[in-house]
Protein backbone atom coordinates (compact mmCIF):
# COMPACT_ATOMS: atom_id res chain seq x y z
CA UNK A 1 0.00 0.00 0.00
CA UNK A 2 1.43 3.59 -0.91
CA UNK A 3 0.13 5.04 2.15
CA UNK A 4 2.82 8.52 1.94
CA UNK A 5 1.47 9.21 -1.53
CA UNK A 6 -2.30 8.26 -0.58
CA UNK A 7 -2.28 10.92 2.53
CA UNK A 8 -0.60 13.28 0.39
CA UNK A 9 -2.66 12.89 -2.87
CA UNK A 10 -6.05 13.67 -0.33
CA UNK A 11 -3.93 16.14 1.56
CA UNK A 12 -3.52 18.17 -1.63
CA UNK A 13 -7.03 17.24 -2.69
CA UNK A 14 -8.33 18.96 -0.03
CA UNK A 15 -5.86 21.61 0.09
CA UNK A 16 -6.90 22.80 -2.99
CA UNK A 17 -10.72 22.29 -1.71
CA UNK A 18 -11.83 19.83 -4.42
CA UNK A 19 -14.38 16.94 -4.39
CA UNK A 20 -13.17 13.69 -5.89
CA UNK A 21 -15.37 14.92 -8.61
CA UNK A 22 -13.95 18.21 -9.46
CA UNK A 23 -10.19 16.53 -9.34
CA UNK A 24 -11.33 14.42 -11.89
CA UNK A 25 -12.67 16.60 -14.11
CA UNK A 26 -9.57 18.98 -13.47
CA UNK A 27 -7.25 15.86 -14.54
CA UNK A 28 -9.14 14.12 -17.16
CA UNK A 29 -8.91 10.81 -14.84
CA UNK A 30 -11.96 8.96 -13.37
CA UNK A 31 -13.05 9.01 -9.69
CA UNK A 32 -12.86 5.71 -9.25
CA UNK A 33 -9.01 5.93 -10.42
CA UNK A 34 -8.86 9.10 -7.67
CA UNK A 35 -10.40 6.99 -4.99
CA UNK A 36 -8.33 3.92 -5.20
CA UNK A 37 -5.00 6.83 -5.44
CA UNK A 38 -6.40 8.08 -2.25
CA UNK A 39 -6.87 4.62 -0.54
CA UNK A 40 -3.45 3.47 -1.40
CA UNK A 41 -4.65 0.21 -3.57
CA UNK A 42 -3.23 2.10 -7.28
CA UNK A 43 -0.38 4.35 -7.86
CA UNK A 44 -0.21 6.55 -10.85
CA UNK A 45 1.57 6.34 -13.81
CA UNK A 46 3.87 9.23 -14.71
CA UNK A 47 1.75 10.83 -17.32
CA UNK A 48 -1.42 10.81 -14.52
CA UNK A 49 1.35 12.14 -12.14
CA UNK A 50 2.08 14.92 -13.94
CA UNK A 51 -1.50 15.15 -14.81
CA UNK A 52 -2.74 15.06 -11.18
CA UNK A 53 -0.14 17.46 -10.13
CA UNK A 54 -0.90 20.21 -12.37
CA UNK A 55 -4.88 20.04 -11.78
CA UNK A 56 -3.76 19.88 -7.70
CA UNK A 57 -1.16 22.82 -8.39
CA UNK A 58 1.68 21.24 -6.29
CA UNK A 59 4.79 19.72 -7.55
CA UNK A 60 5.04 16.06 -8.28
CA UNK A 61 7.84 15.49 -5.34
CA UNK A 62 5.42 17.13 -2.89
CA UNK A 63 3.29 13.69 -3.24
CA UNK A 64 6.04 11.76 -2.29
CA UNK A 65 7.04 13.90 0.54
CA UNK A 66 6.43 12.39 4.35
CA UNK A 67 4.02 14.57 5.75
CA UNK A 68 5.93 16.06 9.23
CA UNK A 69 3.22 18.44 10.76
CA UNK A 70 -0.12 17.65 12.46
CA UNK A 71 -2.00 20.43 13.99
CA UNK A 72 -3.28 19.33 17.17
CA UNK A 73 -6.28 21.30 19.75
CA UNK A 74 -7.49 22.88 16.91
CA UNK A 75 -9.36 25.99 17.61
CA UNK A 76 -12.01 28.21 15.30
CA UNK A 77 -13.62 31.14 15.74
CA UNK A 78 -16.78 30.03 16.86
CA UNK A 79 -18.45 32.25 14.63
CA UNK A 80 -17.12 31.21 11.22
CA UNK A 81 -19.24 30.65 8.81
CA UNK A 82 -18.02 28.85 6.49
CA UNK A 83 -17.79 25.30 5.31
CA UNK A 84 -16.17 22.27 6.40
CA UNK A 85 -14.67 21.92 2.66
CA UNK A 86 -13.60 25.54 3.41
CA UNK A 87 -12.18 24.81 6.73
CA UNK A 88 -10.20 22.10 5.56
CA UNK A 89 -8.91 23.77 2.71
CA UNK A 90 -7.28 26.26 5.12
CA UNK A 91 -6.27 23.82 7.68
CA UNK A 92 -4.39 21.67 4.87
CA UNK A 93 -2.58 24.76 3.08
CA UNK A 94 -1.50 25.88 6.92
CA UNK A 95 -0.09 22.10 7.26
CA UNK A 96 1.94 22.71 4.12
CA UNK A 97 3.16 26.20 4.74
CA UNK A 98 4.28 24.87 8.01
CA UNK A 99 6.31 21.92 6.70
CA UNK A 100 8.50 24.80 4.50
CA UNK A 101 8.82 26.70 7.66
CA UNK A 102 9.99 24.23 9.78
CA UNK A 103 12.14 22.49 7.32
CA UNK A 104 13.47 26.32 7.03
CA UNK A 105 14.24 26.75 10.43
CA UNK A 106 16.02 23.18 10.73
CA UNK A 107 18.25 24.60 7.86
CA UNK A 108 18.83 27.48 9.66
CA UNK A 109 19.57 26.06 12.74
CA UNK A 110 16.55 28.15 14.40
CA UNK A 111 15.75 27.88 18.16
CA UNK A 112 11.84 27.33 18.46
CA UNK A 113 11.39 25.68 22.00
CA UNK A 114 8.42 28.01 23.36
CA UNK A 115 7.79 28.05 26.72
CA UNK A 116 4.47 28.99 28.34
CA UNK A 117 4.83 32.05 30.81
CA UNK A 118 0.85 31.43 32.12
CA UNK A 119 0.10 27.24 32.31
CA UNK A 120 -0.26 27.29 36.10
CA UNK A 121 -2.48 30.15 35.91
CA UNK A 122 -6.71 29.29 36.69
CA UNK A 123 -8.93 30.72 35.00
CA UNK A 124 -12.01 31.63 36.83
CA UNK A 125 -13.14 34.72 35.47
CA UNK A 126 -12.56 38.36 34.03
CA UNK A 127 -10.63 39.17 36.78
CA UNK A 128 -8.13 36.25 36.42
CA UNK A 129 -8.11 37.03 32.61
CA UNK A 130 -6.50 40.32 33.62
CA UNK A 131 -3.97 39.25 35.98
CA UNK A 132 -2.86 37.05 33.45
CA UNK A 133 -2.40 38.98 30.93
CA UNK A 134 -0.33 40.89 33.62
CA UNK A 135 2.11 38.48 33.75
CA UNK A 136 2.35 37.81 30.35
CA UNK A 137 3.20 41.33 29.74
CA UNK A 138 5.47 41.26 32.20
CA UNK A 139 7.19 37.84 31.61
CA UNK A 140 7.17 39.52 27.84
CA UNK A 141 8.83 42.86 28.23
CA UNK A 142 6.21 44.57 27.58
CA UNK A 143 5.75 46.93 30.07
CA UNK A 144 2.33 49.38 30.30
CA UNK A 145 3.57 50.57 26.74
CA UNK A 146 0.97 49.87 23.26
CA UNK A 147 2.59 47.24 21.19
CA UNK A 148 3.67 48.42 17.73
CA UNK A 149 3.08 45.04 15.94
CA UNK A 150 1.59 42.17 17.76
CA UNK A 151 2.89 39.66 14.79
CA UNK A 152 6.26 40.51 15.83
CA UNK A 153 6.28 40.52 19.78
CA UNK A 154 4.13 36.68 18.91
CA UNK A 155 7.48 35.59 16.73
CA UNK A 156 10.04 36.70 19.16
CA UNK A 157 8.26 34.45 21.75
CA UNK A 158 8.31 31.88 19.18
CA UNK A 159 4.91 31.29 18.26
CA UNK A 160 3.96 30.92 14.66
CA UNK A 161 1.99 33.14 12.53
CA UNK A 162 0.37 32.49 9.64
CA UNK A 163 -1.40 34.88 7.74
CA UNK A 164 -4.23 33.56 4.68
CA UNK A 165 -5.89 35.05 2.03
CA UNK A 166 -9.86 34.31 3.19
CA UNK A 167 -12.58 35.54 2.98
CA UNK A 168 -14.17 37.95 6.08
CA UNK A 169 -16.11 35.43 7.67
CA UNK A 170 -12.79 33.57 8.16
CA UNK A 171 -11.38 35.55 11.72
CA UNK A 172 -8.48 32.94 12.51
CA UNK A 173 -7.70 29.27 14.24
CA UNK A 174 -5.12 27.82 17.06
CA UNK A 175 -3.58 25.13 17.69
CA UNK A 176 -0.15 22.79 18.51
CA UNK A 177 2.08 21.56 16.23
CA UNK A 178 3.54 18.56 17.31
CA UNK A 179 2.20 19.32 20.95
CA UNK A 180 4.87 21.67 21.51
CA UNK A 181 4.74 24.68 18.82
CA UNK A 182 2.07 27.25 18.78
CA UNK A 183 0.29 28.10 15.45
CA UNK A 184 -2.12 31.02 15.17
CA UNK A 185 -4.14 31.56 11.90
CA UNK A 186 -5.01 35.28 10.88
CA UNK A 187 -6.52 36.68 7.70
CA UNK A 188 -4.76 38.93 5.98
CA UNK A 189 -7.70 40.56 4.80
CA UNK A 190 -8.68 42.01 7.50
CA UNK A 191 -8.23 45.82 9.25
CA UNK A 192 -5.23 46.07 11.24
CA UNK A 193 -6.98 46.76 14.67
CA UNK A 194 -9.47 43.36 13.83
CA UNK A 195 -6.61 41.38 12.96
CA UNK A 196 -4.39 42.76 15.77
CA UNK A 197 -7.37 41.82 18.35
CA UNK A 198 -7.89 38.24 16.59
CA UNK A 199 -4.67 37.40 17.06
CA UNK A 200 -4.53 37.95 20.61
CA UNK A 201 -7.85 36.44 21.07
CA UNK A 202 -6.24 33.47 19.61
CA UNK A 203 -3.33 33.05 21.77
CA UNK A 204 -6.05 32.95 24.22
CA UNK A 205 -6.89 30.25 22.99
CA UNK A 206 -4.11 28.69 23.21
CA UNK A 207 -2.46 29.67 26.86
CA UNK A 208 -5.73 30.43 29.00
CA UNK A 209 -6.32 27.16 31.68
CA UNK A 210 -9.77 26.85 32.09
CA UNK A 211 -10.67 26.30 35.67
CA UNK A 212 -14.26 24.37 35.16
CA UNK A 213 -16.61 23.93 32.78
CA UNK A 214 -17.33 27.34 30.03
CA UNK A 215 -20.21 27.33 27.48
CA UNK A 216 -18.73 28.31 23.80
CA UNK A 217 -19.75 31.75 24.28
CA UNK A 218 -18.08 32.42 27.70
CA UNK A 219 -14.87 31.26 26.14
CA UNK A 220 -14.78 33.36 23.40
CA UNK A 221 -15.75 36.42 26.03
CA UNK A 222 -13.06 35.35 28.06
CA UNK A 223 -10.68 35.65 24.99
CA UNK A 224 -12.08 38.74 24.22
CA UNK A 225 -11.02 39.90 27.40
CA UNK A 226 -7.57 38.29 27.22
CA UNK A 227 -7.17 40.25 23.86
CA UNK A 228 -8.25 43.59 25.21
CA UNK A 229 -6.22 43.14 28.12
CA UNK A 230 -3.23 42.58 26.18
CA UNK A 231 -3.68 45.68 23.92
CA UNK A 232 -4.28 47.98 26.79
CA UNK A 233 -3.45 47.59 30.10
CA UNK A 234 -6.17 48.03 32.82
CA UNK A 235 -3.66 50.93 34.84
CA UNK A 236 -3.35 52.74 31.29
CA UNK A 237 -6.95 52.23 30.16
CA UNK A 238 -8.37 53.57 33.86
CA UNK A 239 -5.42 56.54 33.51
CA UNK A 240 -7.12 57.77 29.82
CA UNK A 241 -10.61 57.13 30.62
CA UNK A 242 -10.88 57.54 34.47
CA UNK A 243 -12.84 55.27 37.21
CA UNK A 244 -16.03 56.06 35.91
CA UNK A 245 -18.00 57.49 32.75
CA UNK A 246 -21.20 58.14 31.79
CA UNK A 247 -20.26 59.03 28.15
CA UNK A 248 -17.12 59.77 26.17
CA UNK A 249 -16.89 62.09 22.65
CA UNK A 250 -15.76 59.73 19.59
CA UNK A 251 -12.58 61.53 19.37
CA UNK A 252 -11.33 60.46 23.02
CA UNK A 253 -11.69 57.11 21.34
CA UNK A 254 -10.25 57.60 18.15
CA UNK A 255 -6.86 59.17 19.49
CA UNK A 256 -6.92 55.43 21.96
CA UNK A 257 -7.35 53.99 18.60
CA UNK A 258 -4.37 55.29 17.23
CA UNK A 259 -2.31 55.55 19.94
CA UNK A 260 -2.82 52.22 21.05
CA UNK A 261 -4.24 49.90 18.20
CA UNK A 262 -7.22 48.44 19.35
CA UNK A 263 -10.74 49.34 18.05
CA UNK A 264 -13.39 51.33 19.44
CA UNK A 265 -15.65 48.78 19.75
CA UNK A 266 -12.84 46.72 21.77
CA UNK A 267 -12.34 49.81 24.16
CA UNK A 268 -15.83 50.16 24.81
CA UNK A 269 -15.81 46.29 25.57
CA UNK A 270 -12.79 46.78 28.14
CA UNK A 271 -14.47 49.63 30.06
CA UNK A 272 -17.18 47.95 30.80
CA UNK A 273 -15.05 44.95 31.95
CA UNK A 274 -13.33 47.25 34.20
CA UNK A 275 -16.04 48.93 35.69
CA UNK A 276 -15.92 52.27 33.80
CA UNK A 277 -19.08 52.18 32.17
CA UNK A 278 -22.06 50.14 32.91
CA UNK A 279 -23.89 47.23 31.13
CA UNK A 280 -26.41 49.45 29.88
CA UNK A 281 -24.68 52.09 28.73
CA UNK A 282 -22.22 49.40 26.56
CA UNK A 283 -25.43 48.20 25.33
CA UNK A 284 -26.69 51.44 24.48
CA UNK A 285 -23.52 51.64 21.99
CA UNK A 286 -24.25 48.50 20.38
CA UNK A 287 -28.01 49.93 19.73
CA UNK A 288 -26.69 52.75 18.21
CA UNK A 289 -24.00 51.03 15.59
CA UNK A 290 -26.95 49.01 14.70
CA UNK A 291 -29.04 51.75 14.09
CA UNK A 292 -26.71 54.58 12.75
CA UNK A 293 -25.30 53.64 9.75
CA UNK A 294 -23.28 56.90 10.01
CA UNK A 295 -22.18 56.14 12.97
CA UNK A 296 -21.11 52.58 12.43
CA UNK A 297 -18.75 54.00 9.62
CA UNK A 298 -17.65 56.57 11.99
CA UNK A 299 -16.29 53.47 14.89
CA UNK A 300 -15.67 51.34 11.89
CA UNK A 301 -12.55 53.03 10.19
CA UNK A 302 -9.20 51.88 10.53
CA UNK A 303 -6.73 54.25 11.88
CA UNK A 304 -4.15 52.58 13.62
CA UNK A 305 -0.81 53.61 11.44
CA UNK A 306 1.72 50.64 11.65
CA UNK A 307 2.36 47.30 9.88
CA UNK A 308 1.43 44.46 10.83
CA UNK A 309 2.26 41.98 8.73
CA UNK A 310 4.79 38.53 9.47
CA UNK A 311 8.58 38.52 7.60
CA UNK A 312 10.13 36.16 9.65
CA UNK A 313 10.18 33.29 6.93
CA UNK A 314 11.48 35.54 4.45
CA UNK A 315 14.29 36.95 6.13
CA UNK A 316 15.34 33.62 7.16
CA UNK A 317 14.77 32.48 3.75
CA UNK A 318 17.15 35.63 2.26
CA UNK A 319 19.62 35.23 5.38
CA UNK A 320 19.96 31.38 4.34
CA UNK A 321 20.67 32.55 0.40
CA UNK A 322 22.85 35.10 1.19
CA UNK A 323 24.88 32.66 3.82
CA UNK A 324 24.70 29.87 0.59
CA UNK A 325 23.22 27.69 3.58
CA UNK A 326 20.29 26.76 0.87
CA UNK A 327 20.59 26.64 -2.96
CA UNK A 328 18.11 28.54 -5.28
CA UNK A 329 16.33 25.62 -5.86
CA UNK A 330 15.77 24.73 -2.51
CA UNK A 331 14.76 28.30 -1.78
CA UNK A 332 11.96 27.67 -4.73
CA UNK A 333 10.88 24.68 -3.14
CA UNK A 334 10.66 26.34 0.30
CA UNK A 335 9.00 29.65 -0.79
CA UNK A 336 6.69 27.90 -3.27
CA UNK A 337 7.86 30.72 -6.08
CA UNK A 338 9.42 29.61 -9.31
CA UNK A 339 13.46 30.00 -9.44
CA UNK A 340 12.83 32.40 -12.21
CA UNK A 341 10.41 34.59 -10.13
CA UNK A 342 13.08 33.83 -6.82
CA UNK A 343 16.10 35.20 -9.02
CA UNK A 344 14.34 38.15 -10.46
CA UNK A 345 13.19 39.55 -6.68
CA UNK A 346 17.46 39.36 -5.43
CA UNK A 347 19.93 41.88 -5.27
CA UNK A 348 22.76 41.84 -3.80
CA UNK A 349 24.28 44.95 -2.09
Amino acid sequence: MNTVFAQRIATARKMAGLSMDQLATLSGLSKNAISRYEKGIMKPDSSNLIKLSKALNVKVDYLFRNPTVELEAVEFRKKARIGIKCIDSIKYRVMDRLERYLELEDIMSVNNEFIDPISSFQINDNQDVERVASKLREVWNLGLNPISSVIEMLEDNFIKVVEVDEPLEFDGLSAFVGKKIPLIVVNQNFPVERKRFTLLHELGHLLLTLNGIFTDKEIENLCNSFAGAILIPEAKLISELGQSRKQFYLQELVELQKEWGISIQAIMYRAKNLGVITQARLADFYIKLRQNSDFKKQVDESRYSLDESSYRFNLLLYKGLAQELISISKASVLSSQSVNTLKTSLNFV
